[in-house]
């Protein structure tokens, strides 16, 4: 039984979904050069098409600021959507008339909701006016439930609410990692800079009995504890806080885990001569830029220690061979332990989606958010508007 309302708990046939979705696609020459995030939302609009629905899209694009910006108008993305749902999808601008000529199974995209003030503002009037043209809200943009913004926690307020299949699935997948997880839990966090996951690695090393950390961030924990890592990237001004986090590992016992050897080079190019060391060798003009076998060997260990693992960026400079090969090993590990059925693992943000792709391992995993910053805030233990509207009303 889930903590709020799904498409199981309502009826609409015959009725106006209004469905919040993430269709903020990266696009290459007026294409969408990955489908991915409608490919997310496919199967709630499906389903509520095939249910007789009348599917009225809401979502965002870029960041117009309140102003219609015709470069950023989802226009641009019906044809695609169409390809991937399989059925036409129709388009209008955000005044409701095109939807009274709709019959039921239509699907149609309303124009970008940020070429409006009111949606970044959560405007009361603005949100009743979106309500208007509904019977039903839909929330299946978990990556925007972040923002408390009309489209995504305004709506609310107007109309009986329910979650999609993507918010559902993801909310689902996210409690079972973090909220009631099956121990022992192992998170992977990587990335360049602590300074942009201070809140997120504290809450975790309370949450979770490992937490590896890799790419550019350990760099930043070896310097505090004494270790010279060269012309390394490392935040040498954040020692403070990276003590302080030993600290609280320490106090939650907490088993944290950093390179025990690197993969060096004096430059950050492809191929570039390397040769991996104890990471307490790393000389003045050298850089890491990956983790060595002996450390894909203790987090290997790790994975298979654990029966859930949370993974949030990359381990090195993946994007750039040979700083690839610690995130593939230890992404297929997971992939390869999760397949066999001993293992749950959820990653998501920034980095990680396209590392795991890298690694082949993606599909794999249990759950791979496509959700950036509401991943993250997620794994910092902040609420999320668009959750908790849903549990809100639930109640």
């Amino acid at each position: 039984m889930s903590a709020f309302k799904t498409l199981d708990d309502i009826s609409v046939s015959g009725k106006r979904c209004l469905v919040r979705v993430d269709l903020n696609v990266p696009m290459a020459d007026g294409k969408v050069s990955d489908a991915t995030r409608i490919e997310r939302i496919a199967p709630t609009v499906n389903e509520l098409s095939d249910k007789g629905a009348k599917v009225i899209m809401l979502a965002h694009f870029g960041r117009p600021k309140g102003k219609v910006v015709p470069e950023m108008s989802l226009n641009q993305i019906v044809d695609a959507c169409a390809k991937v749902f399989g059925k036409p999808v129709g388009f209008s601008e955000l005044n409701g008339d095109t939807i009274s000529t709709m019959a039921d199974g239509d699907v149609i995209l309303l124009e970008n909701t940020r070429f409006f003030e009111g949606e970044e503002k959560n405007d009361a009037a603005f949100a009743k006016e979106l309500a208007s043209m509904g019977d039903i809200y839909v929330a299946d943009a978990f990556s925007a439930s972040h923002r408390a913004h009309a489209s995504t926690v305004g709506l609310a307020d107007h109309l009986p609410t329910v979650a999609g299949r993507t918010m559902q699935a993801e909310v689902e997948a996210l409690e079972k990692a973090l909220a009631d997880p099956v121990r022992p839990v192992l998170a992977v966090v990587g990335g360049a800079k602590v300074s942009t996951k201070i809140d997120l690695l504290e809450n975790l090393v309370k949450r979770v009995d490992m937490l590896a950390i890799g790419g550019g961030m350990a760099n930043t924990f070896l310097a505090a504890q004494g270790t010279d890592v060269g012309k390394s990237l490392c935040e040498h001004d954040l020692r403070e806080t990276a003590l302080k986090i030993f600290s609280a590992a320490k106090e939650a016992g907490c088993e944290l885990l950093l390179p025990d050897d690197v993969v060096v080079a004096e430059e950050f190019t492809a191929n570039a001569p390397s040769s991996t060391k104890p990471a307490s060798s790393v000389t003045a003009d050298e850089m890491i830029l990956d983790a060595g076998p002996a450390t894909v060997a203790v987090l290997k260990d790790a994975i298979n220690k654990s029966s859930t693992v949370v993974w949030n960026g990359p381990l090195g400079a993946f994007e750039i061979e040979p700083f690839d090969k610690a995130t593939v090993a230890a992404a297929k590990h997971a992939a390869e332990k999760t397949a066999s059925g001993s293992l749950m693992s959820v990653a998501g943000g920034g980095d990680t989606v396209a590392a795991l792709n890298h690694a082949n391992a993606a599909e794999q995993f249990t759950y791979v958010s496509t959700a950036g910053g509401a991943f993250l805030e997620w794994l910092e233990g902040k609420a999320l508007p668009g959750v908790e509207i849903l549990r809100n009303k639930s109640k």
